[in-house]
């Protein structure tokens, strides 16, 4: 999933993006928003997120694009949506009680 996921990262973002993921693999958990653009309800989710970002690798996609035609087709009328190490966990809009709740498992199951 990961992989699918990384090819879709605009190239600018990939060295820094994957310098993240080198050195936070092992503790963050990785939280990947499916978006495009423009999408107002991503800003929001963006903004709602910010305090929490110390706690998880964050990743875009833009489901715009075309190498992204599979999340398209998936998600155009459902965007945001967010998946965790690429589990879909919530769309629309950011459910900071579940959130809370996944990061905190995620936690109490680092090696």
């Amino acid at each position: 999933m990961f992989f699918l996921t990384l090819r879709s990262v605009h190239h600018s973002q990939l060295s820094t993006l994957g310098l993240r993921r080198v050195f936070s693999q092992r503790t963050l958990p990785t939280l990947t928003l499916f978006t495009k653009d423009p999408c107002p309800l991503c800003d929001e989710a963006k903004e709602i997120l910010e305090p929490y970002k110390h706690r998880f690798v964050f990743q875009q996609v833009d489901i715009s694009l075309p190498q992204n035609r599979m999340w398209l087709d998936r998600y155009k009328f459902d965007i945001p949506v967010f998946h965790l190490n690429g589990q879909f966990v919530m769309k629309h809009r950011v459910d900071i009680a579940l959130l809370e709740q996944l990061l905190q498992d995620t936690e109490k199951h680092k090696i």
